[in-house]
């Protein structure tokens, strides 16, 4: 494979950060292509803890190129405030390693005032994501290009009062602007390609919970708009799913639980949103949910995040599907009403009690672990590549190398 999507397969919060910064290693390019700064990918490289919201994870790698393509929106200030940390971090982030699309809109502090005021009843993070693609689709937003163009930018934005802030900006990002997808044209087939999805496939704005989603397309489908490529590109898509059920903000989740084992799952995986520090709900496994994002994505093949937060529950929930008004549903509800009144239908196995968080095969699993894990496989029918015993790079079990580079 040369050219591989990375997608979350449920509300976002996959684990999706570290499976790219994994995978980093054998590719040359990494691109972020949908979302803004409401995304949050945290790595952990042996003690050192970093966040990125804005810059695709592969750039901790030397030697690798991130770019953040024309579907992504961006927060100048955040995404300058990005890098200095990274530097900081040792870090060292250049025109070189890091591209920005000049069709990618920017986000003008007008849209963080109006997605405060009017965006908390969906969950919004509050950081003008929607305001600004509400202007994309308008016509009346600004791209990185013409925030670069000095000319350009006077002749939208002399007379407002952020004018001389966002000039500054334009000023330290001018040299990182450029026109990406003739750089894609080039590299691909001959170089080793990571495209970064950001959120969920649930938070999709077409085929998520609606309301209760995000404001750009976040399935594999919009890898080709979202940074100027042919739908050919993408020769394979990997599926990023948590071994339980998470989601920060309001909307239906049938499977979360509101008792002490919700709690214990949430308090052994953190659960804390890495761009908001809200408390995500909790959940079990539904594979209703993880079956329509296979199907929506053309996923083949998946990456089983957090298998180690779910060690001395004992007992394990499945959900296999929803009971709607005396029938069982054969498939993930369009309708979100439909979803709200859903009941779930569960199996339930046997747990583990081991520590699992230094396995590095299958087989220093417990059996009760990989049962569950077969069980997954079975449930979703695709095949699990990847097994994430942990935050670090280093606590991953590879299962099916042929998915991978």
């Amino acid at each position: 494979m040369n050219a591989i999507a990375i997608i979350g397969m449920q509300w976002g919060d996959e684990g999706k950060g570290k499976i790219v910064d994994f995978l980093s290693e054998d590719a040359d390019i990494i691109c972020r292509f949908n979302g803004g700064n409401n995304a949050g990918h945290t790595l952990l490289v042996g003690k050192e803890k970093t966040v990125l919201h804005l810059i695709p994870s592969g750039i901790l790698r030397r030697g690798k190129t991130a770019i953040i393509g024309n579907g992504v929106v961006i927060d100048p200030k955040v995404l300058l405030e990005e890098i200095s940390t990274l530097e900081k971090n040792r870090v060292k982030v250049s025109p070189d390693n890091l591209i920005i699309s000049s069709n990618a809109h920017v986000i003008l502090p007008p849209y963080i005032d109006i997605d405060k005021e009017k965006g908390g009843s969906i969950g919004t993070t509050g950081r003008g994501i929607g305001p600004a693609y509400m202007a994309k689709a308008a016509r009346t937003g600004l791209r990185m290009g013409q925030l670069a163009g000095k000319e350009a930018f006077k002749a939208r934005h002399g007379g407002d009062y952020f004018y001389k802030e966002y000039a500054a900006y334009a000023e330290k990002l001018r040299p990182y602007v450029r026109d990406t997808p003739p750089y894609l044209w080039e590299a691909l087939g001959r170089k080793n390609v990571l495209f970064e999805g950001a959120q969920g496939t649930l938070l999709d704005i077409d085929h998520g919970t609606y309301p209760y989603v995000t404001s750009s397309n976040c399935i594999s489908g919009a890898i080709p708009s979202g940074l100027g490529i042919p739908p050919k590109s993408v020769e394979s898509c990997l599926g990023i799913i948590k071994a339980y059920t998470t989601r920060v903000g309001n909307g239906p989740f049938p499977t979360e639980l509101r008792d002490k084992t919700g709690a214990q799952i949430a308090k052994a995986g953190n659960e804390f949103g890495a761009t908001t520090g809200r408390a995500r709900r909790v959940g079990w496994f539904d594979t209703a949910i993880a079956r329509y994002a296979v199907q929506l994505n053309g996923i083949d093949s998946v990456a089983l995040t957090k298998l180690d937060v779910l060690t001395g529950l004992g007992k394990l929930k499945l959900c296999v599907g929803y009971k709607h008004k005396g029938k069982l549903l054969g498939h993930f509800p369009a309708d979100g009403a439909v979803l709200e009144e859903a009941k779930p239908a569960y199996e339930t196995m046997d747990g583990w009690w081991e520590d699992i968080s230094a396995a590095r095969r299958l087989s220093d699993l417990p059996r009760s672990a990989v049962r569950y894990v077969d069980r997954l496989q079975e449930l979703m029918a695709v095949p699990i590549s990847i097994i994430s015993v942990g935050p670090e790079r280093g606590q991953t079990i590879v299962l099916r190398k042929e998915f991978l580079f």
